[in-house]
């Protein structure tokens, strides 16, 4: 955590405004669950002069405190009725202490791990709007001459758990709903590609193999998670083809492949009347995967720069995994088969400047195919 060593004077009441209109303008905007948990703990700890400032959260299904930016650590997790943290939870009650070693309640074990040394002390419980009480702040070690918090820091401290509480309430209610979207997706794609014989291992690695050539292309991590949470739902438009045709064994009719040819349109067509972000990039990555660089690809012939890049992305990664894996009409391809195939490919099929990063990195694909074979 940054330190506040710069300033030892007690905070006036306009410099403490001037914390908690700054950080409350950035708390209101951030979507992001790190940087919010880390702007709240930065906003507690310039409130009270402290040293350090650590957010937990409670989580109900393990029954824990967890910290996901904590005392240099990337993330701590402990029982909930551990160290002074957990004594504020499972009180309700606040706790200033001036010494922490002199408290037998203080858990030692992150001091120990870090190198650390805690001494003043200050725990509240964070609350939602419905009293209830989902996490904790705790600030370490007052930065004063006097170096031991006080009953104004408290009254500080609450004041921004109770702003704190209440933008941690809709997060998490945002979070929770992403969640279930991100599962229905992906129980879509194992339905569209259980049709066709496929099994979920193709489509979460997909979705693996997506993310890792959108971060190699130079996408941020934001939007590498969106294909990849987007990206099971490549073939749901397969919903819609007999199974005679998905499962021949043989080659297809013309008229077969032509009906073939229809799923992605289908799926487009069925993702793209929704007004939410994930499901209109699905929409894109369902309509466009088929596209080949030289436009000889469908439904629509896009070519070069035209199609998508999500689009361009999957294309790779789904005929990597694809080439890979049994179909009813072929076996698996040998590794050197499918590099070969792609090499020929580069420039008509599939993207040259992709395909480059792609193979550059292939052994972290590699691994991915490995962990989720």
């Amino acid at each position: 955590m940054e330190s506040n060593r710069h300033n030892t004077n007690e905070l006036n009441s306009e410099e403490l405004l001037e914390i908690i209109f700054d950080y409350a303008a950035q708390i209101t905007t951030e979507n992001n669950v790190d940087r919010l948990l880390q702007l709240m703990a930065d906003m507690g700890r310039k409130m009270t002069l402290a040293d350090r400032c650590t957010l937990w959260l409670y989580d109900e299904a393990k029954d824990e405190l967890w910290a996901r930016v904590a005392h240099g650590l990337k993330e701590v997790h402990v029982p909930s009725s551990v160290g002074l943290a957990g004594a504020v939870f499972q009180s309700d009650e606040p706790l200033v202490i001036d010494d922490a070693y002199q408290d037998e309640r203080f858990h030692s074990v992150i001091d120990a791990q870090t190198g650390y040394r805690t001494k003043s002390v200050m725990v509240l419980p964070v609350k939602n709007k419905q009293n209830k009480t989902i996490g904790v702040y705790q600030v370490i070690n007052k930065l004063t001459e006097e170096s031991v918090f006080h009953s104004k820091d408290l009254k500080y401290l609450s004041l921004a758990a109770s702003y704190t509480g209440q933008a941690l309430e809709a997060m998490l209610a945002n979070i929770e709903i992403e969640e279930t979207q991100k599962e229905i997706l992906f129980k879509m794609g194992e339905i569209g590609e259980g049709r066709s014989k496929e099994t979920g291992a193709h489509v979460k690695r997909v979705a693996e193999y997506a993310k890792l050539l959108a971060l190699k292309a130079g996408l941020d991590e934001e939007e590498a998670e969106l294909i990849k949470i987007a990206s099971p739902m490549h073939d749901i438009g397969k919903v819609a083809i007999p199974d005679v045709v998905l499962n021949k064994p043989g080659k297809l009719t013309p008229d077969e492949f032509k009906m073939i040819q229809k799923h992605p349109k289908i799926g487009y067509e069925l993702l793209n009347s929704s007004k939410r972000t994930i499901l209109q990039t699905a929409a894109i990555i369902a309509d466009q995967h088929h596209e080949r660089w030289d436009g000889k690809g469908y439904p629509e012939g896009r070519s070069g720069e035209n199609i998508h890049l999500y689009g361009r992305i999957v294309a790779i990664v789904d005929v990597f995994d694809a080439l890979g894996s049994d179909r009813p009409y072929k076996e698996a391809w040998d590794l050197e088969r499918i590099l070969a195939y792609f090499r020929e490919e580069k420039g008509r099929h599939f993207d040259p400047t992709l395909l480059d990063i792609f193979l550059a990195h292939l052994p972290e694909f590699l691994r991915i195919k490995e962990k989720y074979e």
